[in-house]
């Protein structure tokens, strides 16, 4: 059976299995992105119902135009929200010591050192302490803790 034969075989039956599979896949790799092709074949399938003089050329249009309108339209109405945390400061670890307290490993010297904190050790800078001084944590600087005397 060559595929042209194939093709002028496609009826809405086709289609709906065309979508049960694009839904499958939707599962298996979940990205809401099959779920609009799926979609547009229920509705191809549901227009070869209808109107099943159209032809296989047709109906393959009506699928591709369908399955690009819905897929921009779920794109853009149907984003995954993000949540407020109860944490706001998860996955921001140096934001998450600001205002407390530490004692400094090695001296601030020319505005740059070393404290302990939590499991590690952070770069600091701040104003020229000695090591062992008490210092709290004011802001963060990419991967360093802006500090001042406590």
């Amino acid at each position: 059976m060559d595929l042209l034969a194939i093709l002028e075989g496609f009826n809405f039956w086709s289609w709906w299995i065309v979508a049960l599979a694009l839904f499958v896949i939707e599962l298996l790799a979940p990205g809401v992105f099959f779920l609009w092709l799926g979609l547009a074949a229920v509705v191809t399938g549901f227009i070869a119902l209808l109107l099943p003089g159209l032809g296989w050329q047709a109906d393959f249009a009506i699928f591709a135009v369908l399955g690009v309108i819905s897929a921009v339209l779920g794109r853009r109405y149907w984003k995954p929200k993000a949540g407020d945390s109860a944490d706001p400061t998860l996955n921001q670890r140096g934001s998450q010591y600001v205002g407390q307290v530490y004692t400094l490993q090695t001296a601030i010297a020319n505005g740059h050192g070393r404290m302990d904190v939590a499991d590690g050790s952070w770069l600091v800078s701040g104003p020229d302490l000695p090591a062992g001084s008490k210092v709290r944590v004011t802001g963060v600087d990419g991967a360093k803790l802006k500090v001042e005397s406590a």
